[in-house]
């Protein structure tokens, strides 16, 4: 779909703006950075839950019954992930999921409290289309490979640059603006506000930075030598942590109970990989992988991904997920990733190599 062909607001879900589903209502609760704590996972499964993983590190809730609504939207109020309702949509921010957990690397977490703190408090910002994409980058370039729309990538604790996204690669590029990381925030949310006054200045729909022009001087990101493996984080232990991968994505209720019960109520990152990182934890891989959690590279479910499927998706012609349990269970291993579809549409396809599987009629 162009950007002339597009609606003037896009269909991004919402706690307060759900989406109807085929299996039932649709929420997206934003976590910026993917920054939470094995507590909220918790209350979020509320004993029998399934929380969906996203590519932005957030997470949905399906197949919520009408009735339920107002309970859930009251309970993610009381855990502090509604902010701020006018904003909720936009409140999309990636960043690396290891900063402040690995050494020799800046901790970034104050920056995006502060960056997400400041895209609330700008009212403006309320009217960014949900497809819109901050990323903090710690300087390793996982969050640098995404498509972002704006950027801040360290160069030190003190230093970064900032640059727009590019549609095509990260080779793509013209140059970056340096900055303090002091002042990253602010810079960040004005060109966010340039953005939008550009978009109604050419009177058509644009959702992301390079669909418009007036900017003001080009500078799109620069890509480094590490940025094509980066994104990549191994279920395994570093530095001390669990990186866990998520099958297919859907966290359930009791995967949910074994991380709070290794994290005892800590911290954990959401990645937007589908994974996830727990400090302190990475002595109790053994608990995480009793729980179905993928703890090793080797584990089958590591290289299959997949779209929702049916019967919870109308337009995909087969059950993805239970075609990669049936793979999982009788391909031991793989040497490419796989990506099953129910449908021509291919949602949520890797972009790197892969093969795939797409269900026909």
């Amino acid at each position: 779909m162009t950007a002339h062909a597009r609606p003037a607001i896009d269909r991004c879900p919402g706690l307060l703006r759900p989406h109807q589903a085929e299996d039932g209502l649709l929420v997206r609760v934003r976590i910026p950075g993917g920054q939470t704590d094995s507590g909220t996972l918790l209350a979020l499964a509320n004993g029998d839950g399934v929380l969906q993983l996203t590519s932005r590190g957030n997470i949905q809730l399906r197949g919520i019954a009408e009735h339920r609504l107002s309970g859930l939207r009251n309970r993610v109020i009381e855990l502090g992930l509604l902010p701020s309702p006018s904003h909720e949509l936009v409140r999309n921010i990636v960043a690396s999921p290891l900063t402040g957990i690995t050494p020799n690397r800046p901790d970034l977490r104050p920056l995006i409290t502060e960056l997400d703190q400041a895209v609330c408090a700008e009212p403006e910002l309320a009217e960014l289309p949900g497809r819109f994409l901050f990323a903090i980058d710690d300087g390793r370039g996982d969050a640098w490979s995404l498509a972002f729309d704006i950027g801040y990538r360290a160069l030190d604790e003190q230093h970064g640059v900032i640059a727009l996204g590019a549609s095509s690669s990260p080779t793509d590029q013209t140059g970056a603006r340096l900055v303090d990381r002091s002042a990253a925030a602010a810079e960040m949310v004005q060109i966010a506000i340039d953005f939008l006054r550009a978009r109604r200045g050419e009177e058509k729909s644009a959702w992301r930075v390079w669909e418009v022009t007036g900017l003001g001087p080009a500078m799109r990101k620069s890509g480094g030598p590490d940025d094509s493996d980066a994104a990549a984080i191994r279920p395994g232990v570093v530095a001390g942590a669990a990186c866990v991968a998520v099958p297919l994505g859907f966290l359930t209720a009791a995967q949910a109970a074994a991380v709070h019960s290794v994290a005892n109520g800590g911290p954990v990152v959401i990645t937007p990989w589908r994974t996830m990182v727990i400090p302190n934890a990475g002595a109790k891989l053994d608990r995480l992988s009793a729980a179905g959690l993928i703890t090793h590279p080797g584990n089958p479910w590591a290289m299959i991904t997949a779209c929702v499927g049916a019967p919870s998706c109308a337009k995909s012609l087969i059950n993805t997920r239970q075609v990669a349990a049936d793979l999982a269970s009788r391909e031991p291993a793989r040497s490419r990733p796989l990506h099953i579809s129910g449908c021509e549409r291919r949602c949520g396809s890797p972009t790197g190599d892969h093969e795939e599987l797409v269900g026909r009629p």
